[in-house]
């Protein structure tokens, strides 16, 4: 089969549900399964994969990327067909898979999936019957996948069949694929039910001490109609036999009879879910339905109760049903109408994967083999972009809980606990900061602030985290242990909180004094490239210094904000700030490294162990401008000092120094050095003047737009083993962090062209990563936007990556943009004329003041952008007086107050 030539998915009718042809010929495709209770899921054309609700607790063995293919472990359903013999229903029977490349063409397979459901028709006309294998997590608090099987006779004799499920069950944690597989396996007490086969390993095994374990897995079965299955045969060995595999077990090839009834108990054995149901003939035009529910429950809770509740086609049907209407409900707070439908539904896909990383975190799907679950600092600030957009009445009480994990020398903790706000102690001692980490906060909550105009939010009081880790890792608190706890506490033992301002301003301030010989801010343990992890002595990030610069900038005019709408004039800080805002008494030499430096060790020698508890009051627009003053001097200082011009005659932005203190980009002997994310936010944060950006991205055309690739590189080929600035510099070149096309900062560089006007270029980075994620030749993915697209042009790491929040930020706000502005709702379009439809319009639904809002461009000359502005604004039918605020159309939030909670309510917008 010529696989580039191979059509791809398409969608179905307008909700998003899509169809594969041959989806097997596909390696490494995956679909997520899950829900709210905290099932997670994998699933393949051939229905490998793995089921778990956390790293400890796996039903069917973790699969990493490799495995997909590797691995013989599915949830496999077998029918012994008299005259016939042993065939897979999905797909995973050894002559099947011989069949590959040579007599493909014999079973014709089809995959259909939507919002959250995974379906695999597969269809053998030489032997007459067609399959269904139907996939869904259930939208309650059970934690269980369910699987309908539906098997047709679709040829013209009767035929008799005997239906064995065959789903391993693993039951234990990750760690025991490699850490004593076999010597947890003797834990497993396995059992024999009326509906199926349980699994209670009698410990959790963990050689730093064991447990008694609580946690039972298990694969119960019935037919359509509810009847149990007639036996089991639970233990691997036995069910495969001596010579036999998953692809061919001796059980089903050999038809054997000899299952176990329930209430049967085995004891030290690898188990699996296979159930024997009665044997049935099928006349011609008739089918038969099974209903499987794969569960992970509490000692306590009965698996009878499990099959009542799902183990018939009736029960089946309606949980499927609550599913997508579940996930449909989830993602209709935000759909979006261009003249590109696939475009939209695409955008659709893409908005689920916020959520999704909402419940896996940055682990549990096959590329994201790393890590025990759960996100880091920055996930839990980006994440947070696309809920404020889609579940924005959950935002407020997150973002209040992540600021605890602030420590008051500016960095953060690292390891995120399970539950909101729960932030845990380095439990290895690792010193290590991203330097980044103290940005992404506020950018989040000026966004929240923004859409809700809720200035008290500043003003709440939230704890600090505390640890051993001192002065940004550098030091350690010998005073501290685990008696203290995690909360920062003052010198008369009371925990000590500040205002969510304070923790702000803290996390910015400190940053400006951080620097290194170069006077830009050190790249510590990193920066958002966490590759770049190889130069904490004298490495300097000046793509972050430039987002710190707007973000001081952006505070500044929010404490003017502050000040204006509340009546405020002063506010509190601790006290040991005082001496970061240099300008009120001693002001520094901004100038001097050594200063800036001298005045960082000051305040890390305040607050070694404990902080005084003392606060003071300063006066708002003082402290506004001390900042102002940092951030003009920043931008300056990169305006100046990092601009750089090549032989070839292209200007840019250097975005880093390395570990030897030299600089990064620029002619080198291996040739020209460059990296995106130097660009990125010096034209964001407007850093960087309008001359600047057209050079900049003048430049990032010519050395990052790979022609061949059609997309944007991270950074080009430094043709290095670089070991003084990171280990990305040891993947190959075009591969994640090492010049691939990465996704999230690419979506961030077009949001900065937008962002400053740049219309055309920054449509150009969009589309770019549009037609490489859907184009299934070669991406080799599902809709959705992966992390990045590779040298191959394959789609990696799908689902779990932020920049999905990117470009749903970037779409809304920027493209359509229907933004916030401190709780007032703006239109500032950046449309072109090719993103209208037809008619000359373009519509978003989105939530607003909690209000459903279908917006509306009316563009009937259909005129480009630049060429329009806006003339009327009408609110379901009424024409409404709007301001003007920076040249956009600004309607005030008691407009949109006024409106019905429940209705969705029409907003036109004419263009002209």
């Amino acid at each position: 089969m010529d696989l580039k030539k191979m059509d791809g998915w398409h969608f179905l009718g307008e909700e998003g549900d899509f169809y594969l042809e041959n989806p097997q010929n596909s390696n490494y495709l995956y679909f997520p399964l899950a829900n709210e209770a905290g099932l997670m899921s994998s699933i393949t054309p051939l229905l490998g994969g793995d089921i778990k609700t956390s790293q400890n607790t796996f039903l069917m063995a973790p699969v990493s990327s490799e495995d997909l293919h590797n691995s013989r472990s599915a949830r496999n359903f077998w029918f012994y067909l008299e005259g016939f013999g042993a065939w897979s229903a999905s797909g995973n029977s050894s002559p099947q898979m011989a069949n590959q490349f040579v007599r493909e063409e014999e079973e014709k397979v089809r995959l259909e999936c939507g919002f959250l459901w995974h379906r695999v028709i597969r269809e053998n006309k030489r032997i007459g019957i067609r399959t269904e294998m139907t996939s869904f997590v259930p939208a309650t608090q059970d934690k269980v996948e369910l699987l309908k099987v539906k098997i047709t006779n679709i040829g013209k004799k009767d035929i008799k069949i005997t239906p064995t499920s065959a789903i391993p069950v693993y039951g234990r944690s990750a760690d025991n694929v490699r850490d004593h597989r076999h010597v947890t396996s003797l834990l497993h007490r396995i059992k024999t039910v009326e509906y199926g086969v349980e699994v209670k390993p009698a410990l959790s095994f963990d050689e730093r001490g064991h447990k008694v374990n609580s946690v039972c897995y298990g694969v119960l079965g019935a037919e359509g109609n509810g009847t149990p299955p007639v036996g089991f045969f639970p233990v691997v060995e036995e069910f495969i036999g001596e010579g036999g595999s998953f692809e061919w077990p001796e059980i089903v090839a050999a038809n054997r009879k000899n299952f176990l009834p329930s209430g049967e108990i085995v004891q030290g054995y690898e188990a699996i879910g296979a159930i024997r149901f009665r044997d049935l003939v099928l006349p011609p035009e008739s089918s038969q339905e099974y209903v499987l529910a794969m569960g992970i429950w509490q000692e306590g809770f009965y698996s009878s109760e499990l099959a009542k509740k799902y183990c018939s086609i009736e029960l089946f049907e309606k949980h499927l049903k609550d599913n997508k209407k579940f996930w449909q409900d989830k993602l209709k707070a935000l759909c979006f109408k261009s003249g590109d439908p696939r475009f939209n539904l695409w955008l659709k896909w893409t908005a689920l994967q916020p959520i999704l990383r909402r419940i896996y975190g940055c682990s549990f799907l096959p590329h994201h083999d790393y890590g025990r679950g759960g996100r880091g600092w920055r996930d839990l600030w980006q994440d947070c972009l696309a809920l404020l957009l889609m579940e924005p009445k959950e935002v407020r009480g997150l973002l209040l809980n992540n600021y605890a994990g602030v420590r008051m020398d500016g960095s953060n903790a690292t390891i995120i606990g399970s539950l909101p706000g729960e932030f845990i102690a380095d439990r290895n001692n690792i010193s290590r900061v991203w330097m980044d980490h103290g940005a992404w906060p506020f950018l989040t909550t000026k966004l929240y602030l923004d859409l809700s105009g809720d200035m008290d939010f500043l003003l709440e009081n939230q704890t600090y985290f505390k640890d051993r880790q001192i002065s940004r890792s550098t030091a350690l608190d010998e005073a501290w242990s685990s008696v203290y706890g995690n909360r920062q506490k003052a010198e008369n033992g009371e925990i000590y909180r500040g205002s969510i301002l304070e923790h702000i301003l803290l996390q910015n301030v400190v940053q400006f004094f951080n620097v290194g010989e170069h006077n830009n801010i050190l790249l510590e343990g990193a920066d958002w490239n966490d590759a770049l992890d190889m130069a904490r002595e004298k490495g300097e990030s000046v793509a972050f210094s430039a987002f710190y610069a707007s973000n001081l900038m952006e505070i500044n005019k929010l404490l003017m904000e502050l000040k204006n709408r509340k009546g405020i004039s002063e506010i509190e800080t601790a006290s040991e700030m005082v001496i970061l805002f240099d300008t009120l008494s001693a002001k520094v030499d901004y100038d001097s490294v050594s200063a800036k430096r001298e005045r960082l060790s000051s305040y890390y020698e305040s607050l070694r162990h404990n902080v005084s508890g003392s606060k003071v009051k300063i006066q708002i627009e003082a402290l506004a401008s001390d900042l102002k003053q940092k951030s003009e001097w920043m931008a300056k200082h990169i305006r100046e000092k990092e601009w750089i011009q090549n032989e070839e005659g292209f200007e840019w932005f250097n975005g880093y120094y390395d570990n030897k203190g030299n600089r990064v980009e620029g002619d080198f002997d291996s040739g020209v050095r460059m990296t995106l994310t130097g660009q990125t936010f010096a034209i964001m944060g407007n850093t960087a003047t309008e001359e600047q950006v057209k050079k900049a991205s003048t430049a990032v055309k010519q050395y990052l737009k790979d022609s061949k690739i059609g997309g944007y590189r991270l950074n080009t080929d430094f043709h290095e083993l670089k070991l003084d600035l990171g280990r990305g510099f040891g993947f190959a070149f075009g591969h994640k962090e090492n010049g691939a096309v990465f996704s999230h900062m690419a979506i961030m560089y077009a949001n900065a062209l937008y962002q400053r006007g740049f219309v055309s270029e920054g449509w150009d980075v969009l589309s770019s990563m549009y037609k490489l994620s859907t184009d299934f030749s070669n991406a080799r993915i599902y809709p959705g936007i992966p992390e990045y697209i590779n040298e191959k042009k394959r789609g990696m790491y799908h689902y779990l990556t932020g920049s999905a929040s990117w470009l749903l930020l970037t779409v809304l706000t920027e493209v359509y943009g229907v933004k916030g502005r401190w709780g007032n709702l703006a239109f500032e379009p950046k449309l072109l004329r090719e993103q209208f439809d037809k008619k000359g319009e373009a519509r978003v639904i989105t939530l607003f003041a909690d209000r459903n809002l279908e917006i509306c461009y009316k563009n009937p000359a259909l005129l480009g952008y630049g060429k329009y502005t806006v003339k009327n604004i009408k609110i379901d039918g009424k024409e409404i007086v709007f301001q003007r605020e920076e040249n956009a159309p600004l309607v005030e939030r008691k407009f949109i107050a006024e409106l019905a909670i429940e209705t969705l309510h029409k907003i036109e917008v004419e263009l002209g």
